[in-house]
């Protein structure tokens, strides 16, 4: 008994810094984990961290470079959120569910790649890094913004092209908004006792 004693006295004790530092992770993940059901505050959070890095690039005038790669981000966090967690055009993959491809088959419900939560928290982050990007000029590099924007929209519109022909073949909308919604029976709130 006496042995347990001095082994554990013996065991280096976490410093303040690391102690403070899993705190402060419990803190944030304790944040995160109660946001979770506020999704329309969530993304009206995001959306004003977005207009004030949106405001300070324009006051700026630069910082062009960091705003494509942003806009090239959510381009490609957007189509991971409207794709199927398993690809219906990989039909050798029997690993777990698919989409139906006929009207014979049985329903199975979408379920995306990129959950929304992982969608908004990404990009948050991302704007909260292009924000900090600004604050260090060799990152703002001279390019004649201009050209930026349409590859930003050619690429945007190609992107989109492919997601929803893609939808169309595998007749999937990752969306709620429309689809038919079917109600369970009625409780008729009687017991059955054996």
């Amino acid at each position: 008994m006496g042995d347990m004693t001095t082994a554990d006295s013996m065991k280096p004790q976490p410093n303040i810094f690391s102690r403070a530092s899993t705190r402060l992770g419990q803190i944030y993940q304790s944040l995160l984990d109660k946001s979770t059901p506020y999704t329309i505050g969530r993304w009206i959070f995001t959306l004003v961290v977005f207009i004030t890095y949106a405001i300070r690039v324009y006051l700026l005038q630069g910082w062009y470079i960091v705003t494509y790669a942003l806009g090239i981000y959510y381009l490609n966090l957007f189509i991971a959120f409207l794709s199927p967690k398993v690809d219906p055009s990989m039909e050798d993959n029997e690993d777990g569910p698919s989409l139906p491809t006929r009207s014979s088959e049985e329903f199975r419900p979408f379920i995306r790649r990129l959950p929304e939560f992982k969608f908004w928290y990404s990009g948050t982050k991302a704007i909260v890094i292009a924000m900090t990007c600004t604050f260090f000029e060799a990152f703002n590099v001279p390019v004649f913004w201009p050209i930026l924007v349409m590859y930003f929209i050619i690429l945007f519109c190609i992107t989109m092209k492919r997601q929803i022909k893609h939808m169309i073949k595998y007749r999937y909308l990752p969306f709620t908004h429309g689809k038919t919604k079917y109600k369970g029976k009625d409780d008729s709130g009687k017991v059955f006792s054996s």
